[in-house]
Order: C-alpha cells, then sequence, then structure tokens
C-alpha cells in the first residue's frame, strides 16, 4: 500500500512538472510573431477576384470603369462651370464698361466663352456682305450670336449623358454580377455536397457584393448629373443674357456707324450741287441777256 501511494505521487509529481516546463512553450507558440503574421479574409474582395471567373472578373472590371469615369467627369464639368461662371463676372465688369467692341474684347480671355460669343457677333457685323446680304442685319447678327450660344451649350453638356447612363445601368449590372455569383457559389455547393451556414454564408456574401458596388456606382452619377444641370442652367442663364445684350450693342453701334456714315454723305452733298446751280444759274443769265438783245432787232424789223 505504502509503495503504491508512493508511485501515485511521483506520478502527479511528474505530470505538474511536465505541465510546467511545457506552459512557457505553449504560450510562445499561441502569441504572435510580431509582424510576420498575416491575417487573411477568405471572404472579402480579393477572395472574389481570385476565386471568381471571367465574366465576375469582367463586371467588376466595367463597375470600376463607370465609376472612374462618373467621377472624371464630376470633377472636370466642375471646373469648367466654374471658370464659365468667373468669366461671366468679369464680363460684366470689364466688357461693358469699354468703349467699343473691340477695347471689349481685349478686356476678356481670348481662350473664354465669352470672348467666342462676342467675337462672333462682331464678325457677324464685318462679314454682312454676298448672299448673306439678303439677309437682314438684325437677323444676321441674332443667327450669329445664337449659333455661338448653341456651340457652349453643347460644350457644356458633353458627359453629362455617360453621367445618365452609368446612373440607370450601374445597379442592373452589379446585380447581373450577384446573381452570376450566387448560381456559381450555389453550384460549387451543391458538389461538395456541404450545405453548412459557413460554407453558404461566404460565396453567397462575396456575390451580393457586387450589388453594392453597383450602387455605390450609380449614385454618385445621378447626384453628379443633377448637380451639373442646375449649375449648367445657371451659367447659360448668365451666357444668354449677355447674348442678348450683345445684340443690341452690335445693332446701335451700326445704326451709329449708318447714321453717321449719312451725316457725312449729306454733308458732302451741296458741296458737289453747288457747282451745278451755279453753272445753271449762268446758263439762264445768258439766255436771259440773249433774250433782251434780240427783242429791240425784231420790234425794228416790224
Amino acid at each position: 500500500m505504502i509503495k503504491t501511494r508512493i508511485s501515485h505521487t511521483l506520478e502527479k509529481l511528474l505530470l505538474a512538472a511536465s505541465a510546467l516546463l511545457a506552459a512557457p512553450f505553449a504560450a510562445a507558440q499561441s502569441e504572435p510573431a510580431g509582424d510576420t503574421v498575416a491575417v487573411t479574409n477568405p471572404y472579402g474582395l480579393e477572395a472574389l477576384w481570385a476565386g471568381g471567373d471571367f465574366v465576375a472578373k469582367g463586371t467588376l472590371a466595367i463597375l470600376v470603369i463607370m465609376s472612374i469615369g462618373s467621377w472624371f467627369i464630376i470633377i472636370t464639368k466642375l471646373i469648367e462651370q466654374s471658370r464659365l461662371l468667373r468669366q461671366g463676372k468679369k464680363a460684366n465688369r470689364s466688357f461693358w464698361a469699354a468703349g467699343d467692341i473691340e477695347k471689349g474684347l481685349e478686356t476678356l480671355n481670348p481662350k473664354g466663352a465669352y470672348h467666342y460669343i462676342a467675337k462672333s457677333g462682331a464678325d457677324s457685323t464685318a462679314h454682312h456682305n454676298g448672299l448673306h446680304g439678303f439677309v437682314g442685319l438684325n437677323d444676321w447678327i441674332q443667327l450669329s450670336v445664337h449659333r455661338s450660344i448653341e456651340k457652349v451649350q453643347s460644350r457644356l453638356q458633353s458627359g453629362l449623358a455617360f453621367l445618365a447612363t452609368v446612373g440607370s445601368t450601374a445597379p442592373f449590372v452589379g446585380l447581373f454580377g450577384t446573381v452570376w455569383g450566387i448560381y456559381h457559389a450555389l453550384t460549387a455547393i451543391g458538389i461538395s455536397g456541404q450545405a453548412s451556414i459557413d460554407k453558404v454564408a461566404g460565396p453567397v456574401g462575396e456575390a451580393l457584393i457586387m450589388t453594392a458596388i453597383g450602387l455605390a456606382v450609380a449614385v454618385p452619377a445621378v447626384l453628379g448629373y443633377n448637380w451639373l444641370v442646375r449649375r449648367n442652367k445657371a451659367a447659360l442663364d448668365d451666357v444668354r443674357s449677355f447674348g442678348a445684350e450683345l445684340h443690341a450693342v452690335l445693332l446701335g453701334a451700326e445704326a451709329a456707324k449708318a447714321a453717321e456714315k449719312a451725316g457725312i454723305q449729306a454733308l458732302r452733298e451741296p458741296t458737289q450741287e453747288a457747282p451745278r446751280e451755279r453753272k445753271s444759274e449762268a446758263r439762264r443769265d445768258t439766255q436771259h441777256a440773249l433774250a433782251t438783245d434780240l427783242q429791240p432787232a425784231h420790234a425794228a424789223a416790224a
């Protein structure tokens, strides 16, 4: 009995000692080894790209291209609209204060829209000849100014169709990617024969990311489109007001030139008619003198 108790006691001591010796090694193995441990997410975008086929990768690439294009158009159009609004404020301050159209053109940015409109209107008055001469001056100036405003409007609206297309189609592109991903996930689960939640949640969750990406692409495109359209309307209202005032100024300037030309011609006409009047008076005097000299001769003959 004593030997049995001693043996059991020794076994317990040996087990305790071995446990104490193994504890530090177990703790060292359980602790992360600094920065060398890399934790990977098996259900993230990286896993979606790595496990997807060419259809899933193509769908994701299309959504990325749509997003990049939308943000590029939104940023560039905002810069262009801000530049146009600044040019409009400068034109209202300096252009109308100039003495004439040529001096007003010098105050505008040569590469700006307002300079293009003013230059088109000024050139229309200089090229009102040939077949264009059959068109009234008022209609010709209005046509030239309106044509230049339409070109500015067309340039402002470029790219908005892309935003509208992205806003209306990106959710459906993402939904297509989700349906395709769920189909392949369910097919793989059926082949493996394991339908547990951990086997279903990962692939289906990865497929649902496509819908989220589609919405993330569509929402900024729709908001940007509405914002740019509203800013375009404000900028074009200023441009049209400038064009209407320019039309009236050009007509007034042409009328003043015509009146000045008519006044100079009226001053020249009396100087040209004076010699003719003197010649006609001299001719009448000569005829009167001849008639007076011939009257006594006729009387004597009678």
